[in-house]
Parts: structure tokens; C-alpha cells; sequence
């Protein structure tokens, strides 16, 4: 089943709207100048720390946004999502703060880490079902589950309630720019950041030139803008798991194809590096996702000297643990 309060695509004002309905739920992150990265690539940039999050990444805003409009009669049915981490955090959240019970598919490859979180803030109104090695297959499994029970499936990206939700990034950006901002660099995984994004800047500041970043063994937003439509693709690397899916969202898509200037595509080597550098230049621990806006600032490095830019810091739900093993993947080619 599904409930939507948004059913169409969020408008600016739809957008401020739920920005109010979303204060003392999630926190208006830092919008940080970087020093070392102006530095290093002659330009002013800037990063926008949705590793700062309660649950560590923008998903809460979505996740939060969707659930605190579920009328009574469907909260009492109970919810079901599939998520690889970050949705299933803000989901488990979200369900804790508003009383509502629900089950969380999530693949059996999920990173241990992101699991214990979402027991951690799920508290007693979450149960976990892990399932199959990718997103798809848990999504397959919540689905399933939802028509047996006629839960409310609440989606990781492909829903207007979730893209209105993530658009306060965006909004939130621009009220914290001292100044024009030229580009803003930030991960696609099922292009809810991105089209929420692209929505509320694209309204309030057009001239920001917004530059999608996926990982190049997940590509699946590049291999849908190169035929005009929703591609699915047969096979993908999960290792940026939190931006790694095999078809992005049927509503994100067509925001996506007109919002976003560019798509830049990132090895895992050099997503890697960008985590290390995060770490060393700015002590932050970000996940791999939450690197790849910092990452594609290379392929871009002639087009933004002397330019204002935004990287939004999308996740941080990575464990420290396996920093030897992002060492020896950026080594690969460094």
C-alpha cells in the first residue's frame, strides 16, 4: 500500500512548507568552509555536513517528513522499508519518535555498523529483516511482506513526500551562502537528494550549475540520462553502498534529467582517496558516499577555480575499523 501528501512534483512552496514541519526534527547542518580544498583547487568551496545528522545523513529529513503524515488508520498497520543504511536509520528514527511499529528489509551485505544503528534508533518499534546481497532484493522482500499485511511501504528515493523531504538541503543551502554559489556536487544513488536539490535550488538560485556523482560500477542515473528513460542495470559494485542501486526512481528520473548540469562517474580508488584526504585535511570520518561529491571536484578542477561551490557531505555511517582496507583501495591507483 501506499500513502502519498505530495502527488505531485514538490513546488518551492511545497518545499518551505515542509522545511517548517521538519524544525526540531532535523537539525539545519553546517554549511562549513574547507580551507584545504579551496586550497588545493583554487576555488571557494565549501561542505555541507549531513554527516551531522542524528542518524548521520539527510535521509532523516525524507524518512521523517513522510511518516509524520501518515493519518492514524495507516500507522496503526504498521510500515515496511528496504534500505541499504542511511533510509533505514531515519526510518527507524522516525518510527521511534512517532510511535509507529514497522519491519526494515535490508540486504545481508548491509555493513554490521549500519545495522547496530538501525536497532539503535529503531529502539523497540523496529524489527530487521536481512535479505538477499543487493537493495533490489530487499525491496523485492518489503514489498511482498507489505501485500501480505497492507502495510505502508515507505521508498528510499522514488516518492514526492521523500524528494520534498530531501529539498531542504537545498533550501537550506541557499540560506546559508554568504554569497552566488556556481555548483553544487552531490551523490546519486536513486536521485532523491538530487532531484529534491535540484527542485529547491533550481527555484531559488538558477544559475547554480548542480553536478550529480555516481559511483562508476553503479551507474545507473548515467545509463538512464544516455537512452532518455529509466534504465535497470543487470549488475553493480555495492561498495558505495550508500549510493548503489540498479535503477533509479520512475519521479527522480525526469527531476534529474532536467535539474542536473552534469553526472561525473568515480572509481572506487579515487572515492577511497577522497575519504582519506576528508579525514586528513578536515577530520572527517565520512562514509563512501558521503565522498564522492568531494571526489568528482577533480574531474572538475579546471571548470571551478576561482569559483564558489558546495559538496554536500551526504553520510557518515562508516566504521573507522576499515580504514586499511580504503588505504589499500586508494593505493591502487594513486
Amino acid at each position: 500500500m501506499e500513502f502519498n501528501k505530495l502527488t505531485h512534483v514538490p513546488s518551492l512552496s511545497d518545499i518551505k512548507q515542509v522545511a517548517k514541519e521538519l524544525q526540531g526534527i532535523v537539525q539545519q547542518s553546517p554549511l562549513e568552509f574547507s580551507k584545504p580544498l579551496s586550497e588545493r583547487f583554487g576555488a571557494r568551496i565549501f561542505v555541507k555536513r549531513e554527516d551531522l545528522q542524528r542518524v548521520r545523513s539527510y535521509k532523516i529529513r525524507g524518512a521523517y517528513y513522510k511518516l509524520s503524515n501518515l493519518p492514524m488508520e495507516y500507522r496503526a498497520k504498521g510500515i515496511v522499508a528496504a534500505s541499504a543504511g542511511n533510509h533505514a536509520q531515519g526510518v527507524a528514527f522516525a518510527c521511534a519518535q512517532l510511535g509507529i511499529h514497522g519491519y526494515i528489509f535490508m540486504p545481508a551485505t548491509t555493513p554490521l555498523q549500519k545495522v547496530e544503528a538501525v536497532r539503535f534508533f529503531g529502539q523497540d518499534f523496529i524489527r530487521i529483516k536481512l535479505v538477499g546481497q543487493t537493495y533490489d532484493a530487499a525491496f523485492a522482500a518489503a514489498q511482498k511482506l507489505c501485500a501480505q499485511q497492507g502495510s505502508i511501504f515507505i521508498p528510499p528515493f522514488d516518492d514526492y513526500d521523500i524528494i520534498a523531504g530531501q529539498a531542504t538541503v537545498g533550501l537550506e543551502i541557499f540560506e546559508q551562502m554568504p554569497e552566488p554559489l556556481d555548483y553544487v556536487f552531490l551523490a546519486i544513488g536513486g536521485g532523491g537528494l538530487a532531484a529534491g536539490t535540484s527542485l529547491s535550488l533550481g527555484a531559488l538560485s538558477p544559475q547554480t550549475k548542480i553536478i550529480g556523482v555516481e559511483p562508476e560500477a553503479a551507474a545507473s542515473m548515467t545509463a538512464s540520462l544516455a537512452v532518455g528513460h529509466v534504465e535497470e542495470l543487470s549488475m553493480i559494485d555495492k561498495f558505495v553502498d550508500g549510493a548503489s542501486v540498479k535503477r533509479v526512481g520512475d519521479k527522480t528520473f525526469p527531476i534529474c534529467a532536467r535539474g542536473l548540469e552534469d553526472v561525473v562517474l568515480i572509481s572506487k580508488s579515487d572515492v577511497c582517496q577522497a575519504m582519506l584526504d576528508l579525514y586528513a585535511l578536515d577530520a572527517m570520518i565520512v562514509e563512501p558516499a558521503g565522498a564522492l561529491s568531494v571526489a568528482a571536484l577533480h574531474p572538475y578542477a579546471e571548470k571551478i577555480k576561482g569559483k564558489t561551490v558546495v559538496c554536500i557531505i551526504s553520510g557518515g555511517n562508516f566504521d573507522p575499523k576499515r580504514f586499511p582496507e580504503i588505504k589499500e583501495a586508494a593505493a591502487k591507483t594513486h
